[in-house]
C-alpha cells in the first residue's frame, strides 16, 4: 500500500482539521476519545501535529466519527486538495492487492494505493458456513454490488428471507441493511463485492467492534501508474 497522502502543506492538515470538526460538533476531547478508543493524549497530539497519523488511527477516526478520510485532509478554507481531472489509475494482477483476514472472510482489497476512492472493489473468500458461526449481520453506509464468481452463496439481510446465489449471479442493495454472505457449497466460495462506502468504514464494520485489524502485508509486487 502507498502510504502518501497529500503533501502540500498548505492543504494537508490533519490535525487542525480534526480539531475543527470537534470544535464545530462540541465534543469534548474525552467524547472523541470515546467515540473512536484513541486516548484522550493521543487526540491532543495529533491536533497539535505531535503525532503523525497511521492507518489505524485515521480507521478509528473515521469510523467512531463517521467521517470521510478526506475530511482530515482539508484546509483551513475547508477545501481539499484539488480534485480536477487527474487520469490516475491502478493496475493490479492477478492475485495482487492488501490482503485482510477476518473472522468471516479473507478480503483481497484491488487498487489500495489510490486513496478517496468512490468506490471500493474488494474479492472475498467467504469463511462461515451457518449464520451461528458468522455472528451479527454487517452495516455499513452507502450501496454494495456482489458477483459470485466461484461456488453458491446464502445471502441473509435484515429486511428479506435469505436467498441463493450460484455462479454469475449477482446482487445489489442498500448496505445500510443488515447482511452476511454464508458459503453454501463445499470447496472455495468467493465473491466480488463494489462498494459505495469509504474503504476505512468497510474495513471497520467487517472486523467487527473490537475495532480494526492492521492491513496484512500485500500479495505480490504492486503495479500502478498515476498522473496528476
Amino acid at each position: 500500500m502507498s502510504n502518501q497522502f497529500p503533501t502540500d502543506t498548505a492543504l494537508a492538515k490533519p490535525g487542525a482539521a480534526l480539531k475543527a470538526l470537534r470544535l464545530k460538533h462540541g465534543w469534548t476531547l474525552a467524547e472523541v476519545s470515546r467515540r473512536t478508543g484513541l486516548t484522550t493524549s493521543t487526540l491532543s497530539k495529533i491536533e497539535n501535529d505531535k503525532m503523525s497519523l497511521s492507518f489505524d488511527k485515521l480507521a478509528r477516526l473515521s469510523s467512531g466519527l463517521q467521517i470521510d478520510i478526506a475530511a482530515l485532509f482539508r484546509g483551513a478554507n475547508g477545501e481539499g486538495p484539488q480534485s480536477g481531472a487527474s487520469g490516475r489509475r491502478s493496475i493490479v494482477r492477478a492475485g495482487e492487492g492488501k490482503a485482510i483476514e477476518t473472522r468471516n472472510y479473507s478480503h483481497l482489497y484491488p487498487a489500495w494505493d489510490l486513496l478517496n476512492k468512490k468506490i471500493i472493489p474488494i474479492v472475498a473468500e467467504l469463511h462461515a458456513r451457518t449464520m451461528e458461526e458468522f455472528g451479527e449481520l454487517i452495516r455499513h453506509p452507502g450501496e454494495e454490488y456482489t458477483f459470485v464468481l466461484e461456488g453458491e452463496v446464502d445471502f441473509y439481510t435484515s429486511l428479506y428471507a435469505p436467498v441463493r446465489l450460484k455462479t454469475g449471479d449477482s446482487i445489489y442493495f442498500d448496505s445500510g441493511m443488515g447482511h452476511a454472505y454464508i458459503a453454501a457449497t463445499e470447496g472455495p466460495v468467493r465473491v466480488l463485492s463494489v462498494c459505495s462506502a469509504p474503504e476505512t468504514q468497510l474495513i471497520a464494520a467487517s472486523t467487527g467492534p473490537s475495532g480494526v485489524e492492521p492491513p496484512q502485508t500485500p500479495k505480490g509486487p504492486r503495479r500502478s501508474g498515476r498522473r496528476g
